[in-house]
C-alpha cells in the first residue's frame, strides 16, 4: 500500500472529523470534550479545555453568544444543549487558569488598529507566537468594554469589567503595548509600514484606516498592499466570537508571511465548516434543556445539562461489529495498523491477526455513510501478505485443506439427472450444505426432478466448493483454479442455468462466471408457488407436510451474503409465508445483517473471536423475540445455521421446513440433529462433515451418470473409538478422525511409538506420531482388546521431528 492509497483509505473513515458543534464554531472550541469534563464535574478541567481556543477566555467565556448550538445534534432530539451557559458557568467555577506558555520575541514586529474582539483576538494570538504587538484602540465615551460586549445586558457588561482588565493585564505581561488614542488615521498605518511592521485593520475601524475600492481577501485578509491585512465589518449584529474568528485568521496570515509560507494554502477549515461525522441518533430518547436561571447555572445545573450532551461520534460500524470492537479503536486507525504491517514490518506479526480476522461479510460498508468496507481493504492485505510469503501458514491452512478435499475424487460428483442426456437445469448445493445436511441434498435434487419442467432435459447435479475459501485466504491464483474445474464441469454438462443453493456460492459465481445464469433456489422455489394458493406446484406435485404448527414464530437470519440480493431475500420471506410462518426480523436483518462468524474465514484464524461473533449474533436472534418466549430461529445457509448452533441457539435450515425427511426424527450421515423444534439440533463435528460428504457420494454415484465408486484408503480400515475428552480436544484443534487414523496406521506399518512406563496414571497408553501433510500429528491412545484403538488425547503442530539416524537434513 502507497502513501496515496492509505490517505485514500482514511479519508473514507469520518470518525475523526469534528462533530457539529466544533465545526460550526468559528473557534472551533472542542464542545464534546468541554461537556464530557462539566458532566463528570471536572470544571477545571473544562476551564482548561475552553482556555485552549478562546483569546481572553475570562472575557469570551462569558460573552460567547455560542454558534454552536443551532449545530448541536441533540436539538433533534429534545433541544439543543445551552453550551452558552455552561460556559459562564464553568468560568464562575473555575479555581485555576492553566498558564499556557509563550516563545521568546523572535524580533518580529506588528500592529494592530482596533478595539473590537477581532482586534483584541488577533493580540492575543500574536502575543503567543513570540511577536511583539503594540495596539492602538479607539476610546470614546462608551469605553473600550461597550466596544466589545455592548450587545449584553447592562448588568452583565458591568460585571465585565473586571474580567477584562485582567485580561488586558496578561497582554501587558506578554509584552502587548496598548494604546489608547481619541482618534485614528490612515498617516498611522503608513508609519507601521515604516517601521517594518505587518499591520491589522480591525472591523470597527475599517472605514478609517482602509483605502481603496479593493476589498480584503475573503480566505487570508490580505490587502493590496504587501504587509497589510484587514477585515470587513460583519454584516447584521456584530458576534463576539465570529469577530475572534477574524482576529485569528489575520493573526494566522501574518505568522505565515513572518515565515515566507503560503498565505492560503490548507485553510479550508478555518471557521466554520460541513463536518463529515455521521452520528445515529435513531435510539436517543429526547430530553430537554435544563432551564437557564437569570443568575445561570449552579454547579449541579450544570453539570446535569451537559450530560445531555450525546458526545457525537460514528463508530457506526464499531458498534454492530463484534471485529471492529474486538481490537480497540475504528478503520481509520486499522488502516493505519495495516499499513504499517505493509509497509514497515513487512508482515511479521503485528497485524497479522486482525487483518485475518475480518469476515469481510460488507456490514461496515452498509453501514458507514463513506462505504469504508474494512473486508475489501483485508483481502488486499491478505493478498499482499500471500504474494510476499508473509501469511502465517496457520491462518487458513485447514479450511484451504477442506476446500481442496471437498473439490477431490472423494466429493465431487458431475452428473446428467438419472436417465437424461441433457440437463436443462444444474443443481449446485455447495460444499458446506454436502456437509452439514447431505440427507436434505438428496432431497431437494429429488424434488428438483421431480418438479421442474423436464421437456428440455432434467436437473443435472455438481457436487464442488465454489472456492470461497481460497478467495478470502487472499489467495486469487487458487480461487481461479477452483473456478476454472467448475467452469468446466459445468460446461461438460452444456452450461445449464446453475440453480444454487448457498448464498456464498451463488455470490461467488455470479462473480466469477458471468457468463453464467445463476439463480437461487430459494427463488425458484418461491416462482414455482407464486400462482399458487397452497402447496401446489405444477402438476400435482406438492410439498411435504410442515414439520411445525401453523403459525409458528420464527426468527429470520439473513446470510451476509444476501446483503445485496434483495430478490433472493424476498423469496425466502414469501416461501415463509406459504408456510404460515410468523417471521420475525432481528434488529440487524436484511442489508443490514451480521456474519455467523465463518465468513472471511474469520473463526478459522481466530476461533476465539469466531465464538464471540457467533455468540453475539445468536443472541442478537433471541432478542428479537421482544419481552415474549425467545423464538426458535431460521436460516437458508448450511454454514450459519452451523455456527449459530455451535452457541447453544435453536435454528433449523430451511430445507428442513420446506423439504423435511419424511421420518420423524431426521439424521444426517454422521451426528444427530435433535430438538424438541424438529432438526433443530447440534451441528456436526469437522469429522462428520468431511465423512457425510464422503457418503453422500457413495449413495449418489449409482444413479450418477459417468461416476464411478471411490476405493476406499487403507487407513481407512483401522478400528478406533474416542473419549469424550477427546473428541472436545479434536473439535478444538480441527484435528480430523482422518487424521488420527493415518497416524495409527503409520505406526502399524512400523513408524513405532512412544510409552510412558515410569508414570503409573499414563501406563498402558502410547504415543504415536505422523506427518501426513505440512501439519505433525500426535495420538495418545490405548489398545483395546478386540485390536481397536481407544483414543485419549491429540495434538498437532507445524514443527518437523526427524528420526537421529536422519539428523536435521
Amino acid at each position: 500500500m502507497e502513501q496515496a492509497e492509505l490517505r485514500s483509505w482514511e479519508a473514507r473513515c469520518t470518525q475523526e472529523e469534528p462533530p457539529r458543534c466544533r465545526a460550526a464554531c468559528p473557534l472551533h472550541v472542542d464542545v464534546r470534550e468541554f461537556c464530557t469534563r462539566m458532566a463528570d464535574g471536572k470544571v477545571d478541567q473544562a476551564w482548561a479545555t475552553l482556555c485552549r481556543s478562546l483569546p481572553l477566555p475570562s472575557v469570551m467565556a462569558r460573552i460567547c453568544d455560542a454558534p454552536c448550538k443551532n449545530a448541536c445534534l441533540r436539538g433533534e432530539a429534545g433541544g439543543a444543549v445551552e453550551v452558552g451557559a455552561l460556559e459562564r458557568a464553568c468560568a464562575d467555577g473555575a479555581s485555576r487558569t492553566p498558564v499556557l506558555p509563550v516563545p521568546p520575541s523572535k524580533g518580529r514586529t506588528a500592529t494592530v488598529f482596533g478595539s473590537d474582539m477581532a482586534a483584541l483576538t488577533a493580540v492575543w494570538d500574536l502575543s503567543r507566537k513570540g511577536v511583539e504587538v503594540v495596539l492602538y484602540c479607539l476610546c470614546s465615551a462608551a469605553g473600550l468594554p461597550s466596544r466589545l460586549y455592548g450587545h449584553v445586558a447592562p448588568e452583565l457588561a458591568a460585571d465585565l469589567q473586571q474580567h477584562l482588565e485582567k485580561e488586558l493585564g496578561t497582554l501587558n505581561r506578554q509584552g502587548v503595548v496598548l494604546h489608547e488614542q481619541d482618534a485614528l488615521s490612515a498617516e498611522m498605518v503608513d508609519a507601521a509600514m515604516a517601521e517594518g511592521r505587518t499591520v491589522f485593520i480591525a472591523p470597527d475601524v475599517y472605514h478609517l484606516l482602509h483605502g481603496g475600492d479593493v476589498p480584503p481577501d475573503q480566505v487570508t485578509l490580505g490587502t493590496v498592499r504587501s504587509g497589510v491585512f484587514a477585515a470587513m465589518p460583519l454584516s447584521g449584529p456584530a458576534s463576539p466570537v465570529q469577530l475572534a474568528a477574524l482576529g485569528r485568521r489575520a493573526a494566522i496570515s501574518m505568522d505565515r508571511l513572518f515565515q515566507n509560507a503560503s498565505l492560503a494554502a490548507g485553510r479550508e477549515r478555518e471557521g466554520v465548516f460541513e463536518t463529515r461525522l455521521f452520528t445515529n441518533i435513531a435510539k436517543v430518547a429526547p430530553e430537554p434543556p435544563v432551564p437557564v436561571p437569570a443568575e445561570g447555572y449552579s454547579a449541579a445545573q450544570a453539570t446535569e445539562e451537559a450530560a445531555r450532551c450525546l458526545q457525537c461520534e460514528c463508530m457506526e460500524c464499531v458498534k454492530n461489529c463484534a471485529y471492529l470492537a474486538e481490537y480497540g479503536s475504528y478503520p481509520k486507525q486499522y488502516t493505519r495498523r495495516i499499513y504499517n504491517n505493509e509497509s514497515i514490518v513487512m508482515g511479521t506479526r503485528q497485524a497479522n491477526t486482525m487483518i485475518n480476522s475480518c469476515m469481510m461479510c460488507g456490514l461496515c460498508a452498509s453501514l458507514c455513510p463513506e462505504g469504508f468496507d474494512m473486508g475489501a481493504l483485508c483481502l488486499q492485505s491478505r493478498r499482499g501478505m500471500v504474494k510476499r510469503g508473509k501469511m502465517p501458514p496457520s491462518a487458513h491452512e485447514f479450511a484451504l485443506r477442506d476446500m481442496q478435499f471437498a473439490n477431490g475424487d472423494d466429493c465431487v460428483i458431475a452428473s446428467h439427472a438419472p436417465g437424461t442426456a441433457a440437463s436443462a437445469w444444474l443443481f449446485f448445493p455447495g460444499c458446506q450444505l454436502t456437509a452439514s445436511m447431505p440427507d436434505a441434498v438428496e432431497r431437494t435434487w429429488q424434488w428438483l426432478r421431480e418438479s421442474l419442467p423436464a421437456d428440455k432435459g432434467g436437473v443435472g447435479l455438481l457436487l464442488h466448493c465454489c472456492g470461497a475459501p481460497a478467495h478470502w485466504a487472499g489467495r486469487p491464483d487458487m480461487h481461479a483454479a477452483v473456478v476454472e474445474e467448475v467452469r468446466g464441469r459445468w460446461e461438460k454438462l452444456g452450461s445449464p442455468p446453475i440453480i444454487a443453493a448457498c448464498p456464498t456460492c451463488t455470490d461467488m459465481l455470479r462473480k466469477a462466471m458471468p457468463q453464467a445464469v445463476i439463480t437461487t433456489l430459494w427463488e425458484v422455489l418461491a416462482n414455482t408457488f407464486a400462482a399458487s394458493s397452497d402447496n401446489t406446484i405444477s402438476g400435482n406435485t406438492t410439498l411435504p407436510a410442515s414439520p411445525v404448527p401453523h403459525g409458528t414464530e420464527l426468527v429470520l437470519h439473513d446470510p451476509c451474503n444476501t446483503r445485496h440480493d434483495a430478490a433472493l431475500r424476498s423469496a425466502v420471506r414469501t416461501l415463509l409465508a406459504k408456510r404460515s410462518i410468523t417471521v420475525r426480523e432481528p434488529e440487524l436483518t436484511g442489508e443490514h445483517t451480521e456474519c455467523c462468524g465463518f465468513g472471511g474465514l474469520s473463526e478459522s484464524a481466530n476461533p476465539d473471536l469466531g465464538r464471540k461473533i457467533r455468540d453475539g449474533r445468536a443472541a442478537r436472534l433471541s432478542a428479537a423475540s421482544g419481552d415474549g418466549p425467545v423464538a426458535d430461529a431460521v436460516t437458508y445457509c448450511a454454514m450459519c445455521r452451523d455456527m449459530l448452533a455451535k452457541s447453544g441457539k435453536r435454528i433449523m435450515h430451511l430445507l428442513d421446513l420446506l423439504l423435511p425427511p419424511a421420518e420423524a426424527q431426521a439424521r444426517v450421515c454422521c451426528g444427530p440433529r435433535q430438538g424438541a423444534l424438529p432438526y433443530a439440533g447440534p451441528a456436526p463435528s469437522y469429522s462428520e462433515r468431511r465423512e457425510n460428504r464422503i457418503r453422500l457420494r457413495e449413495r449418489l454415484v449409482p444413479v450418477c451418470q459417468g461416476e464411478t465408486a471411490r476405493t476406499p484408503a487403507p487407513w481407512e480400515n483401522v478400528r478406533v473409538s474416542y473419549t469424550d475428552e477427546a473428541r472436545k480436544t479434536m473439535e478444538s484443534r480441527r484435528i480430523l478422525d482422518s487424521d488420527v487414523r493415518k497416524v495409527l496406521f503409520h505406526m502399524e506399518q512400523g513408524g513405532g511409538w512412544l510409552e510412558n512406563v515410569s508414570d503409573s496414571a499414563s501406563k498402558g497408553r502410547r504415543l504415536a506420531m505422523f506427518r501426513p501433510t505440512i501439519v505433525t500429528y500426535w495420538v495418545e491412545f490405548t489398545l483395546e482388546g478386540d485390536g481397536a484403538y481407544r483414543v485419549h488425547n491429540t495434538w498437532c503442530h507445524r514443527m518437523r521431528i526427524f528420526p537421529s539416524k536422519q539428523g536435521a537434513a
